[in-house]
């Protein structure tokens, strides 16, 4: 086995039990799966007979299941409802063993929900035909933020690493991060920033995982494929967030690593290019990165490790994850 494979395969061997903060928007995910009967009279829709409901973690909560896949402990910090939704949540963490002493409950906030209505035949794979989505915004107030840099502080001496999942909730705000991102410095341990929407509003974090038409989004440019294009916008992003690395997401062309005065490190998408679901991908690419550098791999090593966990579950339907197992099978299996 080559060196580079066999230094892979003992990053992943110490992902075990490695404690990740992961700080973002936390939603609810629900299902209802139904069978189509017939077009309806009242009105030019299908009518649907119900089977059965499920819930999942959506938002950053997707990244704790991810981190919880890989065998490590991930600790989330976030907000939730004193509602159903938020009841749920807690359900959920509570049967993957995840730790919620870390979560502010707060009466004020109704908890996100994202409904998808799946339907088909009997015999055939259910088909998502609408998404339903109650959104709410943290509340801003002194309180909060107090609370929640109190929780963070306390995560920078319990935990490796600290995963930013923004969602645009605004748990995560900037002015709680530019307060304690000092102490993971101190630390030395690394920051990874996922955001939606907000990717240039937070400086100085250790690595950015934006996909492209999120950077398209923030720069206001147009991509094109052009690698030209690509190479000068991953360095403007280091620029103006002062991160120390970014990775660009492309989807079925793989990815693209910048680190400061090092060239453009394009990487391959592992497997097929021939996509089965995009869902929740950009949540295993940031939970390996991270976990990746919390166990002492390089920002290539780390890029490496996440392009293989996000090329196994595009190959996947619906949101997935990825096992220490899988990845080191992908590993082996590359000439």
């Amino acid at each position: 086995m080559k060196k580079d494979k066999k230094n892979l395969i003992a990053i992943i061997d110490r992902f075990a039990q490695k404690k990740v903060a992961v700080w973002g928007d936390l939603i609810l995910d629900e299902y209802i799966y139904g069978t189509t009967r017939r077009i309806s009279r009242e009105a030019p829709v299908l009518i649907l007979t119900h089977k059965a409901k499920e819930f999942s973690l959506g938002g950053g909560g997707n990244a704790l299941l991810n981190l919880n896949a890989l065998k490590a402990q991930p600790v989330p910090v976030g907000v939730v409802g004193h509602d159903d939704a938020g009841k749920h949540i807690l359900e959920i963490l509570k049967q993957k063993k995840i730790s919620a002493d870390f979560l502010i409950k707060e009466k004020t906030y109704r908890t996100p929900i994202k409904t998808r209505i799946l339907a088909g035949e009997h015999s055939t794979r259910k088909q998502q035909i609408l998404r339903i989505d109650q959104e709410a915004r943290v509340p801003e107030n002194k309180e909060l933020k107090q609370k929640l840099r109190n929780i963070l502080g306390r995560a920078a001496s319990q935990t490796a690493a600290l995963l930013i999942s923004d969602y645009n909730y605004f748990t995560v705000q900037e002015d709680v991060l530019k307060k304690i991102l000092p102490k993971f410095k101190r630390a030395k341990k690394p920051v990874a920033l996922d955001s939606r929407f907000r990717l240039l509003h937070f400086k100085g974090v250790t690595i950015l995982k934006p996909n492209e038409p999120e950077v398209e989004h923030a720069l206001q440019v147009e991509l094109d494929d052009d690698q030209a294009i690509i190479n000068k916008t991953g360095r403007e992003i280091l620029d103006k967030t002062e991160a120390e690395a970014v990775v660009i997401t492309r989807g079925g062309k793989g990815m693209v690593l910048f680190e400061r005065r090092k060239p453009a490190y394009p990487i391959p998408i592992y497997g097929s290019s021939d996509i089965v679901d995009m869902t929740g991908a950009g949540d295993t690419v940031i939970s390996v990165l991270t976990l990746a550098l919390a166990c002492g791999a390089s920002f290539r090593e780390a890029a490496v490790l996440a392009n293989y966990a996000g090329g196994i579950v595009v190959m996947k339907k619906g949101t997935a994850t990825a096992s220490p197992q899988e990845l080191k099978e992908a590993i082996l299996s590359e000439h």
